[in-house]
């Protein structure tokens, strides 16, 4: 059995500040964690083209992406889950009968049905990302492994009454990511450790929304960012604090990830990196 310890990441309010940036704490405790040789795992429900910037600079090449549909480790693809492709013809065209726009996401490429959606526009400044493509036919050429609605929270019921074996993953006031329902960053998970050949008492996830709570679940380790909604912390092993306040450094601390020693040589500040 590998003893590596693997450590599950979420993105935005996580890895990230609301500004989408990462703090320096968090990025030399990731650094401290790969230089000990554990696996650092970015779990987000984004696609791999959105957070490559991120794996850049933390150099991070494990990952599971689109909420557990695909799993990639150190750079291998380990596990891939598609969509449907009449369910994707159906869906799309009925969101283009109420005016709301689909999103494409598959390990290359995010394509979008409408220019100019207020929403996606909203939601990518949001993400200082740029607006995708247009190209409302791209699934029939090519597969898709998640789809993003845009709509608001009142409009998304009418999905959720119509589509029963999909669930819809809200991030915000933009829309929600669309994936079938047994499928979660739990089941990523779960195939990441699968393959890594893990023991679960060496696993653990960090994370702050709703789309991580089956991932706290899964794990003996969940910890709950001081930003987290409060489902989250109800059922995470542990609380820090906000992913801006040294939140990712100090739960690694409280976890013994990251021990007393290494701060004999300044790798962190000592003023501020110790609880």
């Amino acid at each position: 059995m590998n003893k590596k310890k693997i450590i599950f990441f979420d993105i935005d309010g996580t890895l990230v500040t609301e500004d989408k940036i990462i703090p320096e704490s968090t990025k030399k405790a990731i650094q401290y964690l790969r230089e000990k040789g554990h696996y650092t795992v970015i779990a987000t429900g984004r696609a791999p083209n959105m957070f490559q910037h991120i794996q850049k600079e933390l150099n991070i090449s494990s990952y599971i992406a689109f909420n557990g549909q695909l799993v990639v480790c150190d750079g291998i693809e380990v596990h891939a889950e598609s969509l449907d492709s009449t369910f994707i013809h159906d869906i799309t065209t009925f969101a283009a009968q109420h005016n709301h726009a689909i999103g494409f996401e598959n390990h290359k490429d995010l394509t979008i049905t409408h220019a100019d959606n207020p929403l996606a526009k909203d939601n990518f400044l949001q993400l200082k990302l740029d607006y995708p493509a247009v190209d409302p036919d791209y699934y029939k050429q090519n597969t898709v492994n998640q789809l993003n609605l845009f709509c608001t929270e009142q409009e998304e019921l009418i999905y959720k009454e119509k589509y029963t074996d999909y669930k819809f993953v809200r991030w915000g006031y933009f829309g929600a990511d669309v994936l079938p329902a047994d499928s979660s960053k739990a089941i990523g998970i779960q195939k990441f450790i699968e393959y890594a050949g893990a023991a679960m008492e060496n696993v653990y996830a960090f994370g702050d929304g709703e789309n991580d709570i089956e991932m706290l679940s899964s794990v003996k380790n969940g910890v709950a960012m001081g930003n987290a909604v409060s489902e989250l912390k109800d059922i995470a092993s542990y609380v820090t604090t906000d992913c801006d306040q040294y939140g990712i450094l100090y739960g690694l601390q409280h976890l013994w990830l990251i021990e007393e020693p290494s701060f004999e040589n300044d790798y962190f500040d000592l003023s501020k990196a110790k609880i």
